[in-house]
């Protein structure tokens, strides 16, 4: 039988201590009833001894202590989890908000999950198509891989993760079996919208679950929305064979809501006023994508988050950049040329790039173009400082066709707004033709062979 407590002690903000508990557990879920019947949810952060500390889900507010009484649920946080969850707009606690019907469930699950065994984990190396050139063709994006897009405050992250939701596909036979889990953690009400509306006006949203946390949500919901949508990500690969494509925006939110509940614990700070357990608790849930040996689905992860004052060693990017399989960073310099999607390539990487591309996957030529390009760009950049140093004379014939090249890479490859969708032979035919800006003997990173078969016959002498 349920037990009920009368035996709330104190109410700090989100937070009450309930004195003289028996068996509750970490995580474990609860409901308050109020002297008027009405009934608010929370869930237990910490028991010491015969104490819980609990966080409310709503406000403290009307709360009395003294004719309050509380009832553990004996479970944690759980989601209910349907095939037909595709297609239909949750809030941060997976309750729908599309006017649609109530989910009819096939399951419930524990939305805290369980870490991919390292023995059962198989390594990522198939390619996935976002249909940005700078992402496909320069820092490849693979199934199971986990990729995260560093931004800053007032840049077109949200246009690229709705760009890449909407475009994002694997090639060949699973085609048919992709789908995106899109949450979005404290945003505004109208990035909300905008989301939700790109999706049903393109027709992604056939395809997608969308978690929906506004910044006027409880911060131990914002906590608790990443977990509900990697949950539903969970069940789509690993019991429906779905090739699962999980963005999450912004995490610099989540990281921000776990410190407001530190603090209200008044536990000890770390960096920049941060738990200390930052690192633990984002890898909980960024080792959650992945490839199960013996198992057809994947979980490909995209989490986005804004760097304070674009500050790459602020905790939150450092710790994520430590976890995560490389970084796609987004440029102000860009940005302000007016080039979109804005991302600055040289400091970019994709560590796992090698093992999605190539003959049988994209094409034979992806890996040396892909190095070329490169090259050539950092190139012409160094080439574009000179000129503006010592003046375009100081500058060799080859120089100058270097920084033409780095002009036109930006211009042509990295811009290419957010509703053109490129193929990935578009991507690679596009980086040989602007690659023919330069002499043949300048290609020292890809095969004659190559060169031979793929250079545009349009440019030759």
């Amino acid at each position: 039988m349920m037990k009920e407590y009368r035996t709330i002690h104190e109410i700090s903000g989100p937070l009450m201590v309930v004195e003289k508990v028996d068996g509750v557990t970490y995580d474990e879920l609860a409901e308050i009833e109020l002297s008027d019947g009405s009934i608010r949810r929370c869930k237990v952060l910490e028991v010491n001894g015969d104490k819980a500390v609990v966080q409310l889900f709503e406000s403290s507010a009307g709360i009395n202590l003294r004719d309050s009484k509380i009832r553990f649920l004996g479970h944690p946080l759980e989601l209910a989890v349907s095939g037909d969850m595709l297609g239909r707009v949750f809030n941060g606690m997976g309750q729908p908000i599309d006017d649609g019907p109530a989910i009819l469930p096939e399951a419930s699950r524990d939305i805290n999950g369980q870490p991919i065994n390292p023995a059962a984990r198989d390594y990522p190396n198939e390619f996935i198509q976002t249909g940005v050139s700078s992402i496909d063709g320069l820092n490849t994006l693979v199934r199971g891989q986990k990729l995260p897009i560093f931004s800053g405050n007032g840049l077109p992250h949200a246009q690229l993760a709705a760009q890449i939701a909407r475009q994002a596909k694997v090639l060949g036979d699973a085609a048919s079996n992709f789908a995106v889990v899109f949450a979005a953690i404290g945003i505004t009400f109208e990035e909300s919208e905008f989301f939700v509306n790109e999706f049903k006006r393109t027709g992604a949203i056939d395809r997608t679950v969308l978690f929906s946390n506004l910044a006027n949500d409880p911060a131990v919901e914002r906590i608790a929305t990443p977990r509900m949508a990697l949950t539903a990500a969970e069940y789509l690969a690993f019991e429906k064979d779905m090739h699962v494509l999980v963005i999450m925006t912004d995490i610099t939110n989540y990281a921000e809501a776990l410190r407001e509940v530190s603090a209200a614990k008044k536990e000890v700070p770390g960096r920049r006023g941060f738990p200390g357990y930052l690192y633990t608790n984002l890898a909980t849930l960024y080792e959650r994508a992945g490839r199960q040996l013996g198992k057809k689905g994947s979980i490909t992860m995209i989490p986005i988050l804004t760097m304070p004052e674009d500050d790459k060693t602020h905790p939150i990017p450092d710790l994520t950049g430590y976890i995560t399989e490389g970084q796609i960073i987004l440029s102000r310099a860009l940005y302000r040329q007016g080039i979109h999607p804005p991302v600055d390539v040289l400091p970019s990487l994709s560590r796992l790039k090698d093992k999605g591309v190539g003959e049988g996957k994209t094409r034979e030529d992806h890996a040396s173009t892909m190095n070329q390009l490169f090259a050539a760009y950092s190139t012409g950049k160094d080439n574009k400082e000179l000129m503006s140093i010592l003046g375009e004379a100081a500058l060799t014939p080859t120089d100058l066709l270097y920084a033409k090249f780095a002009d036109e890479f930006e211009k042509r490859y990295v811009n290419q707004g957010y509703e053109e969708n490129r193929s990935i032979e578009e991507t690679l035919d596009l980086g040989w033709e602007l690659l023919s800006i330069l002499p043949k003997s300048e290609l020292k990173r890809i095969k004659p062979e190559l060169i031979e078969k793929y250079w545009p016959k349009k440019d030759e002498q």
